[in-house]
């Protein structure tokens, strides 16, 4: 961390313990409501999710060919492969906006381009197939149909406008490195598969929500989910004991907790920060109260819009919880455009997530990554409140 940065940071402590009226119920309230929302996302995200994407990226990073990666998602490669792969991805991984981080960086670090690798860090969480059928059954078919086209469009669009924005600074990093050798492969591209399969099936099961439904295929997915980890667990022994040596699995464990290191601490910071400002999903206990979020977001103007957007950029939500906070924001009022802008900002940003993108892309990137999405959620959000009503 830099001097300046060092100095803002104790500033800025300084004022908020000076100045913060603590002694005050709402503030009070707010308070105990961010280290709830830091207890509840160690409890239930934490272990299930991040954890098994730390050693996803830590195998990205040590497994992963290098070639493969510049092959498909490299600077040079074709980009209807690129943007392919990674716009597909949320299908695949049902994570949210923080459990993404770990992978994005993984994978950017390896070589992937700007471009394809920010497609992937929005698709991630934002084309999650559960949380869109959900979408459609609660909220109705036409937000879930708009949540979908609009995701994909977004990670492709917005992949494509960093990768023109800063191709220049992409043409520098990968005149750093990046060079493309041919690498004595130990294992066999179908053992790879198995291996990276292995760990990704671990993250979606063990991560996997309550349905809101009693009865259905997803409900009795969750009802043996531990089971189903527990097999890819034994099978993942399996594989680390027959195909890896020792120091590969060394070399795995370190890059793992050089992710963990990397993003817990300004995870756990942003978790803090969101709680006191907004609340746990459902709570009314953040400083900003739910009801005047509802009352700024109804209709269809301009600034309902933008406001949807920047509420849902900045707020956390945990994959699939958006789905009942949004219901309860509609029954109170909330216009269908800015349920919409919500949808497209809020699941794939949070305050936790830009502080991580930040460590990862630097400042400049980060901010025009979050106002391409808070930008383009608005318009679209428009456009679909014009149509619908």
């Amino acid at each position: 961390m830099k001097k300046w940065q060092q100095l803002t940071l104790i500033v800025g402590v300084f004022l908020a313990a000076y100045y913060i009226p603590f002694g005050t119920p709402r503030v009070d309230a707010a308070v105990l409501e961010s280290f709830k929302m830091l207890q509840e996302y160690a409890r239930l995200h934490v272990l299930t999710c991040l954890v098994p994407a730390f050693f996803i990226a830590g195998a990205i990073a040590n497994f992963v060919s290098q070639g493969a990666v510049l092959k498909y998602l490299g600077r040079d490669a074709k980009k209807t492969i690129a943007y392919s792969v990674a716009a597909v991805s949320g299908t695949i991984l049902a994570v949210c906006s923080c459990t993404v981080l770990p992978l994005f960086s993984g994978i950017y670090k390896r070589g992937a381009g700007l471009g394809p690798a920010v497609a992937f860090l929005y698709s991630g969480p934002a084309i999650n197939a559960l949380a869109i059928i959900l979408t459609a059954r609660i909220l109705g078919w036409q937000l879930g149909l708009a949540r979908a086209l609009g995701a994909v469009l977004f990670s492709v669009v917005i992949g494509l406008i960093m990768a023109a924005v800063f191709k220049t600074d992409e043409e520098k990093r990968a005149a750093k490195g990046f060079r493309v050798t041919e690498e004595e492969q130990p294992r066999t591209l179908g053992q790879n598969i198995v291996f990276m399969a292995t760990l990704v099936f671990i993250l979606i099961f063990a991560s996997w929500g309550r349905p809101s439904e009693p009865v259905g295929f997803w409900n009795m997915v969750y009802g043996i989910k531990w089971i189903l980890t527990l097999i890819f667990l034994g099978l993942l022994a399996v594989i680390l004991w027959r195909w890896f040596e020792n120091y590969e699995i060394k070399s795995w464990l370190d890059a793992t907790w050089g992710f963990a290191v990397q993003i817990l601490p300004l995870l756990f910071g942003g978790v803090l920060a969101a709680g006191f400002l907004m609340g746990r999903p459902g709570s009314n206990a953040g400083l900003i109260p739910a009801e005047y979020v509802a009352y700024l977001v109804g209709g269809n103007s301009l600034f309902s819009n933008f406001f949807a957007s920047i509420v849902g950029a900045f707020m956390y939500f945990a994959t699939l919880t958006e789905v009942p906070i949004l219901q309860g924001l509609i029954g109170s009022g909330m216009g269908q455009g800015p349920a919409l802008a919500l949808l497209l900002a809020g699941p794939a940003l949070s305050l936790p997530n830009m502080l991580v993108i930040r460590s990862v892309i630097g400042t400049k990137k980060t901010l025009v990554y979050v106002s391409l999405v808070v930008v383009m959620a608005t318009i679209t959000g428009m456009i679909f409140g014009s149509i619908v009503s």
